[in-house]
């Protein structure tokens, strides 16, 4: 009974792994297709690859959705972060409408959400294009980071900022010098996501954008209509990009711990061969 639960147990995460890897290995592969079919390799090739790089539309789509996932990644996170630190410190009844209303862009559908902000910037006289974008990512991002930090700052003691303050720290001090350090993990959890989300978003980018200003979303739509390969080159190189920032962001903080323990391993050794 055991072993055929376990073997379940095994096939079933198989099975889902495989749901979700098998599409993206199958773009990776037939980013090399020499040939035009999307169901046939005919044999290896950088073809696609050098047909996405000579192409201004799509170094433009590239080149734009990553200034603007950057640029709204790093508002989103500032304001996130500052928005929630006076929440909480806040009145219970003040923070819990605001923490209601900071939910409702993300169970509002996109579609709504969009149209919305198609018609306050059209109100505005605003002329879509890079501008309307970027404010668009910055709203929708704000949330996810909110969401990300609030929870960080209900963990932590409320007299350590005051504690701060008593021993000497100035209000900028105890903020960026013992509040900040220590809800970092969701500072840096709310800005992956909000990254994520600015880089993937398509409907509201669709409806707010102008001036040949597209992000790879709207890029791929356009392109969805007709066979081209070099979507899944496209495709290839955002996975390659992900995975990169995904093991840096993993590694890293792995590196700094050894390295610190390293550190206080020989101060302790330092420390007891002078007793």
């Amino acid at each position: 009974m055991k072993h055929s639960k376990k073997f379940f147990s095994r096939l079933y995460m198989i099975l889902v792994l495989a749901f979700f890897y098998l599409p993206i290995l199958y773009t990776v592969v037939f980013s090399f297709n020499s040939g035009r079919s999307l169901t046939r390799f005919d044999g290896f090739s950088l073809r696609w690859y050098e047909k996405m790089f000579n192409d201004s539309s799509m170094m433009n789509a590239i080149f734009y959705t990553i200034i603007i996932a950057l640029l709204a990644t790093a508002i989103s996170t500032v304001v996130g972060t500052i928005a929630a630190i006076g929440l909480s410190n806040s009145k219970k009844l003040v923070r819990g409408v605001m923490e209601q209303v900071n939910n409702l862009p993300l169970t509002n559908p996109d579609i709504v959400t969009a149209i919305g902000l198609l018609m306050f910037f059209s109100m505005l006289g605003i002329r879509k294009g890079f501008t309307t974008m970027l404010l668009a990512h910055v709203m929708f991002c704000i949330p996810y980071v909110m969401l990300s930090v609030m929870p960080k700052l209900r963990s932590l003691d409320p007299n350590l900022a005051d504690a701060a303050l008593d021993l000497g720290a100035t209000p900028w001090q105890a903020l960026t010098k013992v509040i900040v350090p220590q809800i970092m993990p969701g500072i840096v959890s709310g800005a992956l996501v909000a990254f994520t989300m600015s880089f993937d978003d398509f409907i509201i980018s669709y409806f707010v954008t102008g001036n040949g200003v597209n992000n790879i979303s709207i890029l791929v739509y356009s392109m969805s209509k007709r066979v081209n390969p070099s979507i899944n080159a496209l495709s290839t190189l955002i996975v390659l990009i992900i995975t990169v920032v995904l093991v840096l962001i993993n590694v890293i903080p792995l590196m700094k711990e050894r390295r610190e323990k390293k550190r206080m391993a020989r101060e302790q050794e330092e420390f007891s061969a002078t007793e």
